[in-house]
């Protein structure tokens, strides 16, 4: 079983990166292409395996099957469009927003399945290091969305926090250090970071998702805590930095929960099973 493994390399902290760690890991047989390289792929690998990379300038031939995408960034507008557009020619589209698979299922009648991000803990590990910031927050702040309004009012609020970006392999020393790990969503996306927390042993506080699955993720005031709006934002980090016993003990479900069920290891094992039920034959080698 040889899998061409696609996707722009531009950078080690995406998901596809992981998946691929995942995949070597396993010893499966593969090969790895960008995108842009697609039309000169060989028609001799037994599947042809697209990972989304926000860039949608160039997609896989249509000859190259079976194929399965796995679509991240259903829950932008304009990547919706571009995602929807070159979806139809795949066998199966995995998508990391379980309404983005369930809108491209009804919209262009192709079998998508949802299967969330998820965590590395070889990455995103707990260390054993003394708690020095309040707020840690690590990643892009989204100037013009409520992420940035949000990331604002916590830095003037709580000024002995870390807020900004950094080398992924540095990211667990700072969620380590933090007392309370801060997310929010752009528009209802379980994204990276809400796995990547938890998986560092932190307390994860992020905003309200209802539905797009969370609630079968997920168990609030077990795993994480969630706010609706800035002000009980604000309460709960008030909250949560003065109930240390409260808080560790969300931390030790949350991190056993993430690291036993939601790991890229699971991901991949759910894809390959999939993959293997809808092909058969010699498919079912990838079972795991």
């Amino acid at each position: 079983m040889r899998i061409a493994l696609i996707y722009n390399k531009e950078t080690e902290s995406t998901t596809a990166c992981y998946i691929e760690r995942v995949i070597k890991k396993m010893g499966v047989d593969y090969v790895h292409f960008w995108t842009q390289d697609s039309s000169r792929i060989p028609r001799e690998f037994d599947l042809y395996f697209r990972i989304d990379h926000g860039d949608y300038k160039y997609d896989i031939p249509d000859s190259l099957r079976p194929a399965v995408f796995y679509a991240i960034d259903t829950h932008l507008k304009k990547p919706y469009k571009k995602i929807k557009k070159q979806a139809s020619h795949y066998d199966i589209v995995f998508c990391v927003h379980r309404d983005g698979a369930l809108r491209l299922r009804k919209e262009i009648k192709i079998d998508t399945q949802w299967i969330p991000v998820a965590c590395d803990p070889e990455v995103h590990k707990k260390l054993d290091l003394p708690k020095v910031y309040d707020i840690g927050f690590v990643g892009r702040r989204g100037k013009r969305s409520p992420r940035g309004r949000r990331l604002r009012i916590l830095k003037e609020r709580y000024p002995n926090s870390f807020i900004g970006t950094l080398d992924f392999r540095k990211m667990s020393e700072i969620y380590s250090r933090s007392r309370i790990g801060f997310n929010s969503s752009l528009n209802k996306d379980i994204n990276m970071r809400v796995f990547e927390i938890m998986a560092s042993g932190c307390f994860l506080l992020t905003d309200r998702i209802n539905g797009n699955g969370f609630d079968e993720l997920f168990e609030e005031r077990k795993h994480l805590v969630t706010y609706r709006d800035d002000r009980e934002l604000l309460g709960l980090v008030d909250y949560y930095l003065k109930n240390e016993k409260e808080r560790e003990e969300i931390v030790r479900q949350g991190h056993e929960w993430v690291v036993q069920n939601h790991t890229y290891f699971h991901r991949v094992q759910t894809m390959f099973n999939y993959i293997a039920f809808k092909f058969g034959g010699e498919f079912n080698k990838l079972r795991i």
